[in-house]
């Protein structure tokens, strides 16, 4: 199993709670499983002042994922939610082990250009040896916490139905992907929490290698990916599925916790 483990759960588990009546948990814990095994322990604190998000996730992976990819991190984004129903990234910093790359990080800021586009470029901290992406690809782009913003706050403002649909531009530091989003309609379940049901189709545009690894998972391929979220005003989300080398990867809401890595087992 490649780095995709992380990159799924970093791209659709990091966002803020929309304002609304009820107020925000301050730290959620998800459980990630893959093929049915354990993978991974997700901490996620969230933070929003006003239309402010500042918003912090660390992740460990466990059990064959972490004998694979000795995968840990942690990362924090922040920005503006505008009126319009999007999200607007001012920052985004990440802090990892993959494999034997210790101490990688990842360090976005976003300035505002006269053409009145905003370009997202590599702070002086950024460890990255690979040459930046070309500009095109770096304009007006949501960075892996905000993509999840801009989905949950779209929602919150925006009357929505099953078959709406949303596209998102993201970009991880490397990689320039679209994340092509629908409003499903989930099958009744009387004795669940009331949730809407999202699918996503995240799509490669550049920085992939467009190479099949040995476990047959080609880096360049569209992934589609099942988010649930509460059906309120605070949108959390439950429940996240997708296929990672052809097998399933899921995360799921465990409990609360009073801070991040303070979980009592």
């Amino acid at each position: 199993m490649k780095q995709g483990v992380a990159w799924a759960i970093g791209i659709l588990l990091a966002s803020p709670i929309p304002t609304g009546a009820v107020e925000a948990p301050p730290v959620l814990h998800y459980s990630a499983s893959w093929a049915g095994l354990p993978a991974a322990q997700i901490d996620l604190a969230l933070g929003l002042s006003g239309a402010h998000y500042h918003d912090e996730i660390a992740i460990k992976s466990e059990g064959l994922p972490r004998w694979f990819t000795n995968f840990h991190g942690d990362a924090t984004g922040e920005g503006e939610l505008a009126a319009d129903g999007t999200a607007v990234p001012s920052r985004y910093d990440a802090l990892y082990t993959l494999r034997r790359n210790r101490n990688k990080r990842v360090a976005l800021r976003v300035t505002a250009q006269d053409s009145g586009d905003r370009l997202t470029i590599r702070a002086p901290e950024d460890t990255s040896k690979k040459p930046p992406l070309a500009e095109t690809y770096r304009r007006n782009v949501l960075d892996p916490i905000s993509a999840l913003a801009a989905i949950r706050h779209y929602l919150a403002t925006h009357p929505h139905k099953p078959g709406d649909q949303f596209t998102l531009p993201v970009f991880d530091g490397a990689r320039r992907f679209d994340v092509l989003g629908r409003i499903a309609a989930p099958e009744p379940d009387a004795e669940a929490v009331p949730f809407l049901e999202l699918t996503l189709s995240l799509h490669p545009i550049a920085g992939f290698k467009g190479e099949t690894s040995e476990d047959g998972d080609p880096d360049d391929a569209p992934r589609d990916v099942e988010l649930r979220v509460t059906d309120d005003a605070r949108l959390l989300p439950l429940y996240l599925r997708v296929h990672i080398a052809y097998m399933p990867l899921v995360v799921r809401f465990e409990k609360l916790c009073p801070a991040l890595g303070a979980c009592p087992d």
